[in-house]
């Protein structure tokens, strides 16, 4: 059964983590019924700043302003699979774990959990502090998964993009598509 996915895209460091992940997505639409997309304004500035181009823009998925709250993936009944946070800020995470639903990335995150759904937070910030961790816990409780943005070497990547895509290949199994990537094999 082809997945729906809303990917929501905040303003934490790691833009080349959405970059890739949209690219990838985009790649593997035959098992996609659908991709809604949000983004912060904060995400569009450090899109801007870290990876000098706009190109959110050219991805073939529908975008929902920030505070939209009759997009489709603000309400269950939808019936959204996955919600991937990419990068997801410390100030989103916060608000997910108390329950806070003052955009749509947190309404949807909210709907998410309630549903029972599958809710990936690609975490992006370093050290964590114990609110942090508490937080983590919390939406890990509730039936998130904490993925933090730690990129695997056993690949030997070679390039940035290939170092980025270590996360975002791993992220793509936790959605649960099909998707060729670097397996461990042991040594």
């Amino acid at each position: 059964m082809k997945k729906k996915i809303v990917v929501a895209i905040t303003g934490a460091s790691g833009s080349i983590y959405a970059s890739l992940l949209l690219k990838k997505l985009n790649q593997l639409q035959d098992q996609i019924a659908e991709v809604g997309v949000v983004m912060s304004d904060n995400a569009k500035d450090v899109w801007k700043f870290e990876l000098d181009n706009e190109d959110y823009a050219r991805f073939p998925f529908k975008f929902y302003a920030k505070n939209d709250f009759m997009a489709p993936f603000a309400s269950g009944s939808a019936k959204f699979d996955t919600m991937v946070i990419v990068p997801c800020s410390m100030g989103t995470l916060g608000r997910i774990a108390g329950g806070i639903s003052d955009d749509l990335i947190t309404r949807a995150a909210d709907v998410v959990l309630k549903e029972r759904r599958k809710l990936v937070l690609v975490a992006r910030d370093t050290p964590l502090n114990l609110i942090h961790i508490r937080n983590m816990s919390t939406v890990t409780e509730a039936g998130g998964i904490i993925c933090p943005a730690i990129p695997s070497y056993y690949s030997k990547p070679q390039t940035i993009e290939e170092l980025a895509m270590t996360v975002v290949n791993r992220v793509i199994d936790l959605i649960g598509l099909e998707n060729e990537s670097y397996e461990w094999k042991g040594m």
